[in-house]
């Protein structure tokens, strides 16, 4: 078994979820006139799920929890606040996933207190049903095991900081390939390679 469950997710998936997402709320007869973005995550479901529905005001606050992967700060925080007067709009706040849920319920307070919408809905593509305190008034797809999901926006990210993990472990620059296979279960998107010439040019390789 891998030490952290990974999966790569595709952009056929992104699409695939969250133009379910958009049907969901289609479905319930939710018509947003807002929809906010959860940066950095929630950009691209956000546009997809404004697209579907037909918003064409999408607007997005920056919630930082995740900051390093596969760990989080103890708790999230809105960076750049800023106000805006949103009074008699419903909106809806989306995000790519709720594991603990953290993200949405600050994002959900910080936009009632600082925007004063009429309603506010929320939505992600998917929802860890372990872990997550809270579940979003709509989800795509439902995880029933904790994974980290590698999405498309985020694989150099994602795979220098679990090359990282690897490295501070004491395994070798040649053993790479192999130990990333077995510690997290599955091939990086990005070529290994690349990614060490990245850590170079970053400092993050002597």
């Amino acid at each position: 078994m891998p030490k952290i469950p990974v999966k790569v997710v595709t952009w056929d998936e992104v699409v695939e979820w969250s133009t379910r997402l958009a049907e969901i709320i289609k479905e319930d007869k939710y018509q947003p006139d807002v929809i906010i973005a959860i940066a950095r995550g929630g950009l691209v479901p956000a546009r997809i799920v404004a697209d579907v529905l037909g918003v064409t005001d999408v607007l997005s606050i920056k919630v930082e929890h995740w900051v390093e992967t596969a760990s989080h700060t103890p708790q999230a925080k809105v960076k750049y606040a800023y106000r805006l007067d949103l009074s008699g709009k419903k909106t809806l706040i989306v995000d790519d996933i709720t594991d603990t849920g953290d993200s949405v319920e600050l994002a959900k307070k910080y936009v009632s207190e600082n925007f004063s919408p009429a309603v506010i809905k929320t939505a992600t593509m998917q929802y860890i049903k372990p872990v997550a305190k809270v579940k979003p008034d709509y989800v795509a797809s439902i995880v029933e095991d904790w994974t980290w999901f590698m999405y498309p926006w985020n694989y150099w990210e994602d795979e220098i900081n679990l090359v990282r993990k690897l490295m501070n472990e004491g395994v070798k620059t040649e053993e790479l390939e192999k130990k990333f296979l077995e510690s997290y279960g599955v091939k990086p998107p990005v070529p290994l390679q690349k990614i060490l010439q990245e850590m170079k040019r970053r400092d993050l390789l002597s």
